[in-house]
């Protein structure tokens, strides 16, 4: 009887160490359309895809201008724009209210996950 002792003692540990990695498990960005550093002509809409499903209320993001040609000095200025689910919980879709002018754009994402821990992070793109 004692002689599935360790065997158990080792189900116990591998059973902890996956519950242990799942509950500290943060939403990783897989993808973006347009892609980080892409050149594109202007997108009706930003798609971003994360390693984990999200928690839309406390998920967001924003899209800021960086740079316009011809105006070097271009301060960053904030676009309106509507962020939303999608069909797929991983996914979070950023739609701009007008189309976007050609220029530098970066956008500031925050995903939150069942874990309720925020993970920040940016990418950038232009419109050509």
């Amino acid at each position: 009887m004692h002689a599935h002792r360790p065997l158990i003692h080792a189900m116990i540990a591998a059973t902890a160490a996956l519950a242990s990695s799942i509950a500290f498990a943060h939403p990783k960005l897989v993808s973006s359309t347009p892609a980080d550093k892409a050149e594109v002509a202007a997108p009706q809409k930003i798609e971003l895809l994360f390693s984990e499903s999200l928690v839309t209320q406390f998920s967001g993001a924003n899209l800021v201008m960086t740079g316009m040609p011809g105006m070097a000095s271009h301060a960053p200025m904030k676009m309106a724009v509507k962020v939303s689910g999608s069909d797929d919980p991983k996914a979070m879709v950023i739609t701009p209210a007008q189309p976007l002018p050609a220029g530098s754009y970066r956008v500031d994402w925050r995903a939150v996950s069942s874990d309720t821990h925020p993970v920040t992070g940016n990418l950038a793109f232009t419109v050509k």
